[in-house]
């Protein structure tokens, strides 16, 4: 399968993000031995489907780290090795979407962080909105900057795309986290935002300070 570009404008953080580029920063840094267990693991995983991923994916930290990965901000090495194995999977028919929800219904926040990561990069289609639904309904900061990468920018309608970036507002995330803001922000985001700054104000509350990116819909 070929890695699918997920570049958007230049300067974001999502720029140019290529399963490539991905093997390359974590390559760069993997010791020896876990680069051998890298290959070991996603052919593994290439050979056995599902089965490899019950003992490979929840032990990715704990095999590979859990520091922050070179080049793509705000994803930890953890992220970059389960969204490697989840690629690996056979593409057969429904197989990679039902696997990614499975891993992450059952996983931990860092396992369901790992497989909105990789949802980007799987042959799934629509099949993975729920799982950024989800994520966006939980307060959890961690999993909604996840879900809102460069698959939500693709699948996620625009009224739940707006109202998602609005709750990056109230919990505090960086909107910069938010992949294709500049393409798809609009009148109506801008209004809601105008409307949740006059709220804040109105409160004695502080209005976050990169508001402004979404408060005008011109690109």
């Amino acid at each position: 399968m070929t890695a699918p570009t997920l570049a958007q404008a230049p300067g974001t953080v999502h720029d140019a993000l290529t399963l490539r580029t991905l093997k390359e920063s974590l390559l760069s840094v993997l010791t020896g031995p876990q680069r051998i267990r890298l290959a070991e693991d996603t052919a593994a995983v290439a050979a056995q489907g599902p089965t490899a991923l019950d003992t490979l994916f929840p032990a990715a930290g704990r095999h590979y780290g859990r520091g922050p990965l070179p080049g793509w901000a705000d994803w930890q090495v953890e992220d970059g090795i389960r969204t490697l194995l989840l690629t690996k999977l056979p593409p057969r028919g429904a197989e990679p979407a039902e696997e990614a929800a499975a891993r992450y219904r059952g996983g931990d926040a860092a396992e369901r962080r790992g497989v909105l990561r990789a949802l980007p990069f799987l042959p799934i289609g629509d099949a993975g909105l729920v799982l950024t639904d989800d994520a966006l309904r939980t307060n959890d900061t961690r999993l909604i900057a996840a879900a809102l990468g460069p698959y939500a920018r693709t699948h996620l309608d625009q009224y739940r795309w707006r109202q998602a970036v609005l709750k990056c507002l109230f919990t505090g995330i960086p909107l910069r986290t938010v992949a294709g803001l500049r393409e798809r922000r609009d009148a109506e985001l801008a209004r809601m935002a105008l409307g949740f700054a006059a709220e804040r104000r109105a409160a004695g509350r502080t209005v976050p300070a990169d508001l402004w990116l979404v408060a005008t819909p011109e690109n």
